[in-house]
């Protein structure tokens, strides 16, 4: 039942990503309408999976590679239906649902059965730490795309081309506010799940964990986005400031994971 609901949200999600980019292509906003309600059935589909694979595990706290990767797209697909239903930003599917798309085909990959933790870390903090974190990067992610199509918006309607595609996309009013919750909202879940990583690594890892590369660029990161939650609520930065800076630390986020990934040792290879 596992394997068959998992197959099911695949193929819903690359009907769905489908149709967004459909949706994009032809300047039409019918069939980003049906891949919301298809993406709906897949997150169902999704949910379903994961908790019969929790449930399966009979209460231990091992996360499989496959579950691991399932989770991340269901936490994105979830995160961008919340923030649809609030701004009617269907088009930004367009951006999003390639992620989750992609997120899924990389479980399928994964070998079923496997598993992610190594034997030592298997614990709640764990658990927690990677699902918060997950979490918050999820809605560094939506902020980020919200960005790139704010600048997309803005230079479209700065450049007086009032097409089919502008009136498309949804309202830099809409975009900026996705900008804005995605960072409110990721910057404290982030912290929990960095605070809850720390509070095991300091009761399980040896002296010197925290030279450790991918710990420093993680820091690194969540200092940018703190810099830009603050800009943002206490000087007042919005617009077209925002969503450019959004997308560079999301670049440099992107850099710094695949850099440390390639060229260090780390404590967190198991990611």
């Amino acid at each position: 039942m596992e394997t068959i609901l998992f197959k099911l949200a695949l193929v819903l999600c690359a009907i769905g990503t489908a149709g967004y980019l459909l949706a994009l292509l032809f300047k039409k906003v019918a069939p980003a309408e049906v891949s919301t309600w298809i993406l709906v059935i897949a997150v169902v589909a999704l949910t379903i999976n994961l908790f019969l694979s929790l449930h399966n595990s009979a209460g231990d706290v091992n996360i499989g590679s496959r579950e691991f990767f399932s989770f991340c797209a269901w936490v994105t697909v979830i995160i961008y239906l919340v923030f649809q239903m609030k701004t009617k930003t269907r088009v930004l599917g367009a951006f999003i649902a390639p992620v989750i798309l992609l997120l899924l085909v990389v479980a399928a990959g994964q070998e079923e059965g496997k598993s992610l933790v190594p034997e030592g870390m298997r614990n709640w903090l764990t658990f927690m730490h990677l699902v918060l974190v997950i979490a918050g990067e999820a809605l560094f992610v939506l902020a980020s795309f919200a960005g790139a199509m704010f600048i997309i918006q803005n230079g479209l309607l700065k450049n007086k081309k009032l097409s089919r595609m502008s009136r498309l996309l949804p309202a830099l009013h809409d975009l900026d506010r996705i900008n804005h919750l995605g960072l409110l909202w990721g910057f404290p879940v982030l912290t929990l799940g960095i605070f809850a990583g720390v509070v095991f690594a300091g009761f399980t890892w040896d002296a010197g964990w925290t030279k450790d590369p991918k710990i420093i660029w993680t820091f690194a990161v969540w200092v940018l986005y703190g810099f830009l939650l603050h800009q943002r609520a206490a000087i007042g930065w919005k617009g077209i400031r925002m969503a450019v800076l959004s997308c560079i630390v999301f670049i440099l986020f992107l850099l710094s994971y695949a850099g440390v990934k390639i060229c260090f040792f780390t404590l967190h290879d198991f990611i």
